[in-house]
């Protein structure tokens, strides 16, 4: 199996940690906590590879609409995430998904102004989430992986922490209107090295050790014994 770096000891350059808001803390708990825990039968190992503060990539595969606040939840910290600007002129939605961390990005306004966004997430301390593939996918893994992650990681000096979301794909398939009560588990990887320039090379060879580590993690399957 391929190998991939991992840090050991990374200093971590922003030690500042948004504090969660009391939006926030509604959404995940009183909405959030019980359909992952009670509903999916929710589980997450290892929680403990996330830094406790400083900007941090989290990046995982993704299969459905459940996972970003899934991943919000569960990771135990705020984790913002890019959103369609018109969702920011919904009075009370605007309201929530900023309180949750949630910044604009214009449709047609290309990569820049999100690496730009995202990027000032992460100097403010946030834990930022990217989906490697850009869309849902069908099955769940990690097949066609952008350079997305791999840039904010190199622009900031932020690691990053590759999350496996295993069973969402099936849990609430793209095009389908209902969810199906299956299990749906988290697996915390090791964290990854920044690239150490912005170069194409280095960029693709870090978003590779990305797909490599989040695909291991779902061929291990779901959780069947411990849970941290």
């Amino acid at each position: 199996m391929e190998q991939f770096r991992v840090v050991t000891g990374v200093e971590k350059i922003y030690k500042n940690r948004p504090r969660q808001s009391f939006v926030y803390g509604c959404v995940s708990y009183l909405f959030v906590f019980p359909i992952f825990r009670f509903l999916f039968r929710g589980k997450t190992i290892g929680i403990s590879n996330l830094p406790k503060t400083g900007g941090v990539v989290v990046v995982s595969n993704h299969g459905s609409h459940l996972d970003p606040p899934i991943l919000g939840h569960a990771l135990g910290r705020p984790v913002a995430f890019m959103a369609k600007a018109e969702l920011f002129k919904v009075p009370i939605l605007s309201f929530i998904i900023s309180c949750c961390g949630a910044y604009p990005v214009k449709r047609g306004a290309g990569d820049r102004e999100a690496i730009r966004n995202a990027s000032n997430r992460l100097i403010e301390g946030w834990a930022t989430g990217v989906f490697l593939d850009g869309t849902r996918q069908k099955n769940g893994r990690v097949n066609d992986p952008k350079a997305g992650a791999a840039l904010l990681a190199a622009r900031t000096g932020s690691p990053i922490l590759p999350v496996a979301i295993i069973n969402s794909h099936r849990a609430f398939p793209k095009g389908s209107l209902l969810p199906r009560l299956v299990s749906i588990h988290l697996r915390v990887g090791e964290l990854i090295q920044p690239p150490q320039t912005k170069k194409r090379e280095d960029l693709k060879s870090t978003t590779k050790e990305i797909q490599i580590s989040i695909n291991s993690m779902l061929d291990e399957g779901l959780i069947q014994n411990t849970c941290n």
